[in-house]
């Protein structure tokens, strides 16, 4: 350290003093170590982020999958809710009542084909028969026009979206 002293009455010191660059020291050390917990939490919102997406992109493949089937069998009609006895593959399924408490894991694309990348996804899949008057109300099966389909998606046998629409049998 170099001493500068003026007209011989005070001295005064250049630089810093050891409780200063200990102060510096410790605050870029908080610094530090606020920056990388936040980058950690950036990483993991980003992650979680990822994996909403590709759960909406599920709902949109489920959707579309059922989107062009009948809510009722075009053959037995509403004699059996849920899948015919020989509908003993979902391939085989063809219409929106078959589907009710399916699962895919891995989940399925709109031509039923799995999607094995999606390894740690299940599409759920419940039918309800719903109320004419009120939508939100269930109804016996087969006793209304009105189902609701509602898809669930997990990550890891954990729920992360679902979403719900109504379907008429018209």
């Amino acid at each position: 350290m170099r001493l500068t002293c003026l007209s011989g009455r005070r001295c005064k010191k250049d630089g810093f003093t050891l409780v200063e660059a200990l102060f510096a020291a410790m605050l870029l050390g908080v610094v530090i170590a606020a920056l990388a917990a936040s980058s950690g939490a950036f990483t993991m919102a980003n992650g979680y982020g990822m994996d909403l997406s590709t759960a909406e992109f599920l709902i949109e493949e489920s959707r579309d999958m059922l989107a062009t089937l009948p809510a009722v069998d075009p053959e037995t009609q509403k004699d059996v809710f849920g899948h015919e006895a020989d509908e003993t593959s979902t391939a085989l399924y063809d219409d929106v009542d078959d589907f009710h408490n399916v699962v895919f894991s891995p989940p399925v694309d709109i031509s039923r084909a799995a999607m094995n990348e999606f390894a740690g996804f299940a599409q759920q899949i419940t039918v309800q028969n719903v109320d004419a008057v009120n939508l939100t109300a269930t109804a016996a099966d087969h006793s209304t026009d009105f189902v609701r389909v509602t898809v669930t998606i997990l990550r890891n046998n954990v729920p992360m979206t679902s979403t719900s629409w109504i379907r008429a049998n018209y």
